[in-house]
């Protein structure tokens, strides 16, 4: 009986599906991410492989596109959470400028870091290896933050879609600049109008999607959207456009359309089906989002070269770029928050994203000394560290809880005692105070702002 038959694949699938579905509901109880635990999946399925006499099946093709796919249903998916109010703006336009500056801050100082430890590594090529390694992921991040109270899950959300946006962008204005004879100042100027033409493409295809597809009578037209958007975005990299705000600007006029459909613009929406629309893609969207994801992690562990961890200059490189990750971080959260960033000093993993781009690399700038074991490293150990912080905010707020719930049983108490002997007396002072504080503290959360 052949191994690799369709029935045993779709057995194999199957079972791959259900076990992500219980990684999510262990990661939700523990905090450690899915991914981490996909991975490790892959690792046990490359030498389930091999052991069966099927190790050298070549995954890198399937990886790209389930690469391409996850990338535009994360960015959608996150979009779709997105409600642009006025007291969003400020929230919103911080965290942009915290994902730009960290990435550019990132980005530099670890293409130091490789172009002094990486032989034969060019200044051009170490920019365009530092880019993915930048880039905060959002597959990891958005479904690893929802313990978090609302304005720091926000924060979290909105920072890892702008970098993955920001990040991408990046990378393809780098690689579009690798010929020295180009001028840096057309260089800018070309991707200046790159993504003015790209936002104008955006939102006329947006407008002409909700107001085509509200029409549709049909209740099976939401794979029917998927399909115009992946068409959308594969024709936008064809044409060498910045694809994926295509994909975030559709997903912010679909869940902000009481915003982009006013004034006269209001007459042409049908809003009841249109909402229908959003909460349909929204669920499907979360549904491919996960499956998507759960295949790419598992094959990138399929892919992994474990011996490449052993490395001492592999350890040493990974190490110093975690450490400067960390230390841009801190000064850059510093600034914008003062004191109060914990955990999100410690939530900033690398993923799919540097994954997709790192295979993305033109063949010119290729450094065949670069060992892709840093990549692992990385990755691994940005999750690790997010992981121990969140287990560490968890147990945090749950000591809070069960201190408030002590001293709201004991004032109970107390004010049960001087019920019987005057009525209407005042709560104990030291309780007032204690709960006094405790509300102060909160209120004087910078992201509670």
């Amino acid at each position: 009986m052949e191994i690799l038959s369709p029935y045993n694949l779709i057995i194999v699938a199957s079972i791959i599906i259900i076990i992500s579905f219980l990684f999510n509901g262990i990661s939700k109880k523990t905090n450690i991410p899915s991914v981490l635990m996909l991975i490790i999946l892959g690792i046990i399925l490359k030498y389930v492989l091999e052991f069966i006499g099927e190790g050298n099946i070549d995954f890198f093709a399937s990886l790209e596109i389930l690469g391409i796919i996850g990338l535009i249903m994360i960015v959608l998916e996150a979009a779709l959470e997105l409600k642009l109010k006025r007291e969003k703006l400020v929230p919103i336009l911080k965290s942009m400028s915290i994902a730009l500056i960290g990435l550019v801050a990132s980005a530099w100082v670890v293409a130091e870091i490789l172009f002094h430890f990486i032989d034969g590594m060019t200044k051009t090529s170490a920019w365009l290896y530092a880019t993915p390694l930048s880039v905060l992921s959002s597959a990891i991040i958005i479904p690893s933050v929802s313990g978090l109270s609302e304005a720091k899950k926000e924060f979290h959300i909105y920072e890892s879609t702008f970098s993955d946006i920001m990040g991408i962008m990046m990378f393809y204005f780098l690689t579009g600049n690798l010929n020295p004879a180009k001028e840096a100042g057309n260089g800018v100027a070309s991707f200046a109008g790159n993504i003015g033409l790209t936002i104008v493409i955006s939102i006329i295809a947006s407008y002409a999607i909700i107001l085509i597809f509200q029409q549709i009578k049909s209740q099976a037209k939401q794979f029917l959207l998927i399909a115009v958007l992946l068409l959308l975005y594969a024709l936008g990299k064809k044409l060498h456009l910045s694809s994926l705000i295509i994909i975030l600007i559709f997903g912010l006029i679909i869940a902000n359309m009481n915003l982009f459909f006013g004034g006269f613009l209001s007459k042409y929406l049908n809003k009841e089906r249109a909402e229908q629309i959003y909460h349909e893609l929204h669920i499907i969207t979360l549904e491919t989002a996960f499956v998507v994801r759960t295949f790419f992690f598992v094959i990138f562990g399929i892919t992994i070269v474990l011996s490449s961890l052993f490395s001492i200059t592999v350890a040493l490189t990974s190490l110093l770029i975690i450490a400067s990750i960390y230390l841009i971080r801190f000064i850059i959260l510093r600034v914008f928050f003062g004191s109060d960033i914990l955990p999100q000093l410690f939530i900033a993993p690398r993923g799919l994203i540097t994954i997709l781009l790192f295979y993305a690399i033109p063949e010119e700038a290729q450094i065949t000394t670069f060992d892709s074991g840093i990549l692992l490293f990385v990755i691994i150990g940005t999750s690790l560290i997010m992981t121990a912080a969140m287990i560490k905010d968890k147990h945090k707020m749950k000591t809070l809880l069960d201190e408030l719930d002590d001293e709201i049983d004991t004032w109970d108490k107390l004010n049960d005692e001087t019920k019987n002997e005057e009525e209407g007396e005042e709560i104990p002072t030291t309780v007032t105070l204690n709960l006094s504080k405790k509300n102060k503290d909160a209120s004087e959360d910078p992201l509670n702002r």
